[in-house]
């Protein structure tokens, strides 16, 4: 974990974060696009929920999570420390919105709180995050037979709330992406 990249992030959320709650489910729905690539097509479902939380869940192999000396699972640190590959990276990707690609940290970072929830061939896991925190180790839940991942999130109150979004803009962003179907399940009252 890297508490001084979280506190950065969470300093400049209109430069992390620019457009906000759609800014930061577009940097997930990118990891999902990259497994979607690598694999000649994926699909992921986006639900848009009544408390203002997002949750992305794919279809995929789930986070790479291995069992550690003493049996204990541990998977890449990608919600609290910088992704080499994007963040800080002279040649950034361009997510749909126009604006640079800097990993999964950014959404854990300016979220109040993020739940990953990851199914594997060999088990199912999953933690929460507070501010990119890890607040409870990986806990172990019931294989139910399927793999894949679900991030959910609630993002901090300054960023632009989900209430702004709309599905029909989610699905035409996600349309940048040629290997990946997108789902929008918009649970918000009226």
């Amino acid at each position: 974990m890297d508490v001084d990249h979280l506190a950065g992030i969470r300093q400049n959320p209109a430069t992390f974060a620019p457009g906000g709650v759609r800014h930061l489910i577009l940097e997930v729905v990118a990891y999902v696009a990259d497994e979607a690539e690598c694999n000649n097509g994926g699909r992921c479902a986006v639900t848009l929920h009544s408390d203002g939380s997002v949750s992305v869940a794919d279809y995929g192999r789930g986070t790479d999570t291995r069992l550690d000396d003493h049996d204990r699972p541990v998977k890449k640190p990608i919600m609290a420390s910088k992704d080499l590959r994007f963040f800080d990276h002279p040649d950034v990707q361009l997510l749909p919105d126009g604006h640079p690609r800097r990993g999964m940290s950014v959404v854990a970072a300016l979220s109040q709180w993020l739940e990953h929830t990851n199914r594997r061939e060999n088990g199912a896991w999953i933690q929460r995050y507070e501010h990119g925190v890890p607040v409870t180790d990986l806990e172990p839940i019931a294989d139910n037979g399927t793999s894949g991942t679900v991030v959910r999130f609630r993002a901090d109150e300054p960023l632009p709330p989900v209430g702004e979004l709309t599905a029909d803009e989610l699905v035409r962003l996600a349309m940048s992406w040629p290997y990946l179907s997108v789902k929008i399940d918009d649970r918000r009252a009226g």
